[in-house]
């Protein structure tokens, strides 16, 4: 209550005729530690806004957060510049958004002035209105441009200043902000900055964002997700499981059994039909949702999150059991994720496969790509492409496409967060049939239904943004996000990946 009367919140007053107030109630919510301990309970005054109207008490309500893969971008310019990267947190944050809309709400529960028939006119955003977040995050992005900062297009999220080869570089997460520069003197300027407008603490090096933990020494910055896979293990009751070597077993081409005659087969037959029944759905769903949160620091997870996810809205028991293959993989991996190390590489590279017609249930390829940028692994894709693909050109050529696009992406980011890069970016694969028809200038029949991602690769070929390289197989990173494989080859990709885990014995 304090926090809402300093910040003047609201205005007591009637209810004009033909509006509706919504109602509100007190939320209780444990904060806790890095370390999982109970820090303490927190008190948040929270508007019902289910029962707003749009059109009448709000409008737009979209508000950007940061993408995961801008955050570890950062992380691989600030661990190879030797930048420090620090923590802000926002106290109250919501409270701060100025409101556009005219919203009322009933008085909060145990306030006793003798204004029981009245309301409160909403002069700020609250907890669990529906503009909320957008009405922050305006707030936010006003002050950081009143401060002589650029925002930037390749994310909204991200702020930038580079005053005569100074850089600061400050990216926000609803109430979560990471900063880094080399700048010390702008560092200390923002933060009394922020804090003459908002309430600002200082939570020192980065340590912990959004249950990632980021450890960094002399060799460089460890990113893992170990107390959360902890946390999923328990919670699932698979803590203590046998632990499997890879997450996803190779795939195989099934019998299918229509008549039975030995006993083998009619226990075959069994078993088919037990893994065809159907699963509990908010059970998959909740499972999968935490696994897919998960592969933001676990690549190697990816191909098969992506496959589980794919079946969400009808989970048969196959199904629920590939889950459990993931956690029983975890359960032997709980530390592992990404290591940033500092290199003398300034490129972007690209690694992009695919598997043509790997589905075997519909017959669509599956598309990957991981890239690089400054020798650290950046941003990674496993998906199952939008249709089927009639030639295993089609869907490498698209493949392709895909992987230069989130190049340039990178580019893009690179660009506006002031970073060298040296031209041209790098794109491996490891079909040469398709190379020689994405860098052909002759158009063939057979090439005509891929002709928009034939040209738009060959478009940024020769304008000098791309190079395309051949590279084997067997060093083709992206082979990992496409399908299951055997476990030495398996683990051979996940150390050029270079996954590690700090918390195993030496």
């Amino acid at each position: 209550m304090n926090a809402l009367k300093k910040n003047q919140t609201w205005d007591i007053t009637n209810l004009p005729q033909g509006k509706k107030a919504v109602g509100c109630k007190w939320v209780f919510t444990p904060k806790y530690n890095a370390d999982g301990t109970l820090n303490k309970y927190k008190a948040r005054l929270v508007a019902k806004g289910f029962t707003q109207t749009y059109g009448l008490d709000y409008n737009e309500t979209f508000a950007p957060v940061a993408k995961l893969n801008t955050v570890r971008i950062l992380i691989s310019i600030a661990v190879n510049l030797d930048w420090p990267l620090l923590q802000l947190d926002i106290k109250n944050v919501f409270l701060n958004g100025d409101l556009k809309e005219e919203v009322y709400m009933t008085l909060p529960p145990g306030f006793e002035n003798g204004h029981d028939k009245q309301v409160c006119k909403l002069n700020k955003s609250i907890y669990g209105l529906k503009q909320s977040p957008r009405a922050w995050f305006d707030r936010f992005s006003q002050v950081l441009k009143a401060e002589g900062y650029n925002q930037c297009l390749s994310d909204h999220t991200m702020f930038t200043m580079n005053h005569e080869g100074m850089i600061t570089i400050l990216i926000v997460y609803v109430d979560d902000i990471i900063l880094t520069e080399n700048n010390p003197q702008e560092m200390n300027r923002i933060k009394l900055a922020l804090n003459k407008d908002f309430e600002v603490k200082d939570l020192g090096n980065l340590k912990y964002f959004l249950g990632m933990e980021v450890a960094r020494s002399k060799e460089g910055i460890h990113v893992s997700q170990r107390k959360y896979v902890l946390d999923l293990l328990k919670e699932t009751g698979m803590l203590g499981c046998k632990p499997s070597k890879t997450p996803i077993s190779v795939k195989k081409k099934k019998k299918k059994v229509e008549q039975p005659t030995t006993e083998q087969e009619v226990a075959e037959k069994k078993k088919q039909e037990e893994e065809e029944k159907p699963a509990d759905i908010g059970r998959y769903q909740r499972l999968v949702g935490k696994l897919i949160y998960l592969s933001h620091t676990r690549p190697d997870i990816a191909f098969a999150v992506s496959t589980a996810s794919q079946h969400m809205h009808s989970p048969k028991q196959k199904h629920l059991k590939a889950a459990y293959k993931i956690l029983k993989y975890l359960k032997g991996t709980p530390g592992r994720g990404l290591f940033f190390r500092k290199t003398n590489l300034r490129t972007i590279e690209i690694y992009t496969d695919v598997d043509w017609e790997g589905d075997q249930e519909n017959s669509r390829s599956t598309s990957g790509y991981c890239t690089f940028v400054w020798g650290n692994l950046v941003t990674w894709q496993s998906h199952k492409q939008r249709v089927v693909s009639t030639s295993s050109a089609e869907s490498e050529l698209r493949s392709l496409s895909e992987g230069l696009k989130e190049g340039i992406w990178l580019k893009r980011v690179a660009d506006e967060t002031y970073t060298k890069i040296e031209s041209p970016l790098k794109l491996y694969y490891d079909n040469k049939a398709t190379l020689s028809m994405a860098l052909n200038p002759v158009q063939h029949s057979r090439t005509k239904h891929v002709d928009v991602d034939r040209h738009f690769i060959r478009e940024k070929v020769e304008d000098g943004i791309i190079c395309l390289s051949y590279i084997p197989t067997k060093l083709q990173l992206a082979d990992i996000l496409t399908k299951g494989l055997p476990e030495d080859i398996f683990e051979g990709f996940v150390c050029k990946l270079d996954m590690m885990s700090i918390y195993d014995p030496t």
